[in-house]
C-alpha cells in the first residue's frame, strides 16, 4: 500500500476529511517553499499537492498565475522541484506529495527520467491537468509500474460516458472542479455539487476531493460536508505574494502564511 492510498484509507477509516493545500514550486522561492511545506505539515495538512511552474498555466486564475511567474523568476525548473521533494523527505517521509502541472516540461525531461527522479525523491501521485486520459497511457504506465499514483480531473460539465473514462483511469483521488472557470473563482451552487458528487460516487470508490473556489474555512466546511475533502490554493498563494523573491520565512511568519489551512483544518475536523 502506497503513502496516499495509506492517507487516504486513515481518513476514511477515522471519518476524518482530507486536507489537502496547494503551493507553486519556488514561489518565491525555493527555500521559501520549502519551509512552508513543513508549515503545512504543522497546521493538518494530509497531502501537499506542489505546482510545477509552466509558462502557460492556463486552467490558472490570476492569483496562482502570478505565484508561477514569480517561480519563473526565480529560474525554478521541473528538476529544482523535484530535488525540493527531496529535501522535504529528509524530514518527512508520512505526508504525500502530488505534482500538478503541466505536460510540457515533463516531455521535455523525458518520461523515464521523469519517473526515475519521482520514485527517487518520493512523489506518490501525478496531476497532469493537460493529459487527456486517452493519450495518457505511455506516461501513465510508468507512473503505474513505479507505484505513483494518477490523478484526474472532472468537471461540472464532465458528462456521464467521459467521467467513468476518466474515472476508469484514475487512482489516489479523483479531483472535483467544483465550478466552471479557472482556480479562485468563487463557488457555484452548493446543491449543484452536491448532486454532482452524489453521481460520480456511483461510478467510484476512490475519495472525491473539492477544489477552486474554497478558500476560508466555510467554504472548506460547506465543500468537506459532502465530499471526502478540500484543495485549497489561491487563498494560500495569494498570502505567499506578500513575501519578497528573496525572503526566506521564519516559522512564525510561516504559520501566518498558512493560517488559512489551520482554520480550514479546524472547520473540516468539526464536520460530525
Amino acid at each position: 500500500m502506497g503513502r496516499l492510498e495509506k492517507i487516504t484509507s486513515a481518513a476514511k477509516a477515522g471519518k476524518r476529511k482530507l486536507l489537502i493545500p496547494y503551493l507553486v514550486a519556488g514561489d518565491p522561492n525555493l527555500a521559501a517553499t520549502e519551509a512552508l511545506m513543513d508549515a503545512l505539515v504543522e497546521q493538518g495538512a494530509d497531502v501537499i499537492e506542489l505546482g510545477i511552474p509552466f509558462s502557460d498555466p492556463s486552467s490558472d486564475g490570476p492569483v496562482i498565475q502570478r505565484g508561477v511567474e514569480r517561480a519563473l523568476r526565480s529560474r525554478t525548473s521541473l528538476q529544482d522541484t523535484l530535488d525540493l521533494v527531496a529535501r522535504f523527505r529528509e524530514r518527512n517521509q508520512e505526508t504525500a506529495i502530488v505534482l500538478m502541472g503541466y505536460l510540457n516540461p515533463l516531455e521535455i525531461m523525458g518520461y523515464d527520467r521523469f519517473v526515475d527522479e519521482a520514485v527517487r525523491v518520493g512523489i506518490d501521485g501525478v496531476l497532469i491537468v493537460d493529459m487527456p486520459p486517452a493519450e495518457s497511457s505511455q506516461l501513465r504506465g510508468k507512473l503505474q509500474a513505479a507505484g505513483i499514483d494518477t490523478i484526474y480531473l472532472v468537471a461540472p460539465t464532465t458528462r456521464e460516458a467521459r467521467a467513468k473514462d476518466i474515472i476508469a483511469h484514475c487512482t489516489g483521488y479523483l479531483y472535483y472542479v467544483s465550478l466552471k472557470g479557472v482556480t479562485g473563482a468563487a463557488l457555484s451552487n452548493e446543491q449543484e455539487i452536491a448532486d454532482k458528487l452524489q453521481e460520480l460516487r456511483t461510478m467510484t470508490d476512490l475519495p472525491i476531493v473539492i477544489g477552486f473556489g474554497i478558500k476560508d474555512a466555510d467554504s472548506a466546511r460547506a465543500m468537506g460536508s459532502i465530499s471526502d475533502g478540500v484543495i485549497i490554493g489561491s487563498a494560500l498563494v495569494d498570502k505567499i505574494a506578500q513575501l519578497a523573491p528573496d525572503a526566506q520565512p521564519s516559522a512564525d511568519e510561516c504559520a501566518a502564511i498558512c493560517s488559512t489551512i489551520a482554520l480550514a483544518r479546524q472547520a473540516l475536523d468539526a464536520i460530525e
